[in-house]
């Protein structure tokens, strides 16, 4: 095929997305990343350069002009995190003529990015939230009616993820109102000056959590939605959140899954949402509900796993965007297994003892999205087992309980 993959980013979700492209087009794509990160190093299956000026948006406007000119093919822009996104849909209209992307209309992403916009706005809609408090750091907290524990999060997520300090967590758990005004002021003087969320702390534990991955296409309509249960989420300061192993098309809850992918389905298209998106969810026992955390305007970290359902990420965009070949809704509630650690985390630290069967059971076919067969580098076989060995010391030492 005449086309060009520009992959933005090097993290997972990069990784992921170059393997797709070479599973699928059989060529390596281009990605550009603001710095060196281990999940993107020594493959084979990639053409990486970095560029620290692409994390502004007048230097993403120069970085991805100066890839125009040296390439004259038609380009797929795919971006892996919310900075990126929302560059592109800042500058639609002077991108379409060199690029071929589908993401969501600005307003939309910022409904959805900045949690306080995201729970007020949709508060009157179909999706149920946790109960929250919006808080300015500059103002004076009434702590007399909280209830422990408690989540605690930025609300401005990208502005958020642009700042570093000692101590920067992507979630904190707040256990006491000791916890929770030191951390409101690691916050602050770490230079963050946006709202953030305090919100309830829905009870279960990582079993509880639940993932969705869905593509909408250039007509407004969801062509897919997977749903997976995690058995075990990240543990290290800013991953946590973020699934380690999941198994999708399989539960060992109440909740009625296929309800709530009705209710995912109907909500993205009357947002007139385009492109991919990642849900994240924790069911609550207490109602028997999925509570939606988030909704990332990008496919998540984990969200490899839906080309296992037969839907190749790439091959999902290049139907959409050069075949102009749209398809019918399908829910993908095929069993396949997930796992970023290896088999003796899972033996030792998932707590749900059914899940942990069923992963073990499944083990034999496990999909890596890090590990990818195709990509046969022996410096980058070395480094992601000395990751998956790291993994034991993180979970051990994590600060996540």
């Amino acid at each position: 095929m005449n086309l060009e993959v520009l992959i933005l980013g090097s993290d997972p979700n990069a990784y992921y997305m170059a393997r797709c492209c070479y599973e699928f087009l059989k060529k390596k794509p281009y990605l550009i990343g603001r710095a060196p990160l281990s999940f993107t190093s020594y493959s084979n299956i990639l053409h990486i350069t970095y560029e620290e000026d692409i994390w502004n948006e007048k230097g993403f406007l120069k970085i991805l002009a100066k890839f125009k000119k040296e390439h004259n093919e038609p380009i797929l822009l795919i971006s892996t995190n919310e900075t990126y996104t929302e560059f592109i849909s800042k500058n639609q209209t002077k991108l379409a003529k060199d690029f071929l992307f589908n993401v969501p209309d600005l307003d939309v992403i910022m409904s959805l990015t900045n949690k306080e916009n995201f729970y007020k706005k949709y508060a009157n809609n179909k999706l149920s939230f946790p109960k929250t408090i919006y808080y300015n750091l500059d103002a004076k907290l009434d702590t007399t009616n909280l209830t422990y524990p408690l989540v605690l999060k930025p609300s401005n997520v990208v502005t958020y993820n642009h700042l570093k300090f000692e101590g920067k967590n992507k979630i904190y758990k707040i256990n006491n109102e000791t916890e929770l005004l030191n951390t409101l002021s690691l916050i602050k003087n770490g230079g963050y000056n946006d709202k953030v969320i305090i919100q309830e702390f829905i009870a279960g534990g990582d079993d509880n959590l639940f993932d969705a991955v869905l593509y909408v296409n250039t007509k407004g309509k969801v062509e897919f939605i997977s749903f997976a249960q995690i058995g075990l989420q990240e543990r290290t300061k800013s991953m946590v959140g973020n699934a380690a192993v999941l198994i999708n098309g399989f539960n060992t809850i109440k909740g009625d899954v296929k309800k709530q992918v009705k209710i995912l389905k109907e909500f993205m298209e009357n947002i007139n949402y385009r492109g991919f998106a990642e849900v994240d969810m924790k069911y609550d026992p207490k109602d028997n509900t999925f509570k939606v955390l988030e909704i990332n305007a990008r496919q998540g970290r984990s969200s490899y796993y839906v080309a296992k359902l037969g839907k190749n990420l790439v091959e999902v965009l290049v139907d959409d965007l050069i075949n102009k070949k749209q398809h019918e809704f399908v829910f993908l509630d095929k069993k396949v297994l997930l796992s970023f650690v290896p088999k003796g985390i899972v033996k030792k630290y998932i707590q749900n003892e059914i899940f942990k069967k069923e992963a073990l059971k499944m083990w034999k076919n496990v999909i890596k999205p890090m590990d990818a067969p195709c990509d046969k580098n022996f410096k980058r076989f070395l480094m992601l087992r000395k990751r998956w060995f790291n993994y034991y010391k993180e979970y051990k030492n994590s600060y996540w309980r």
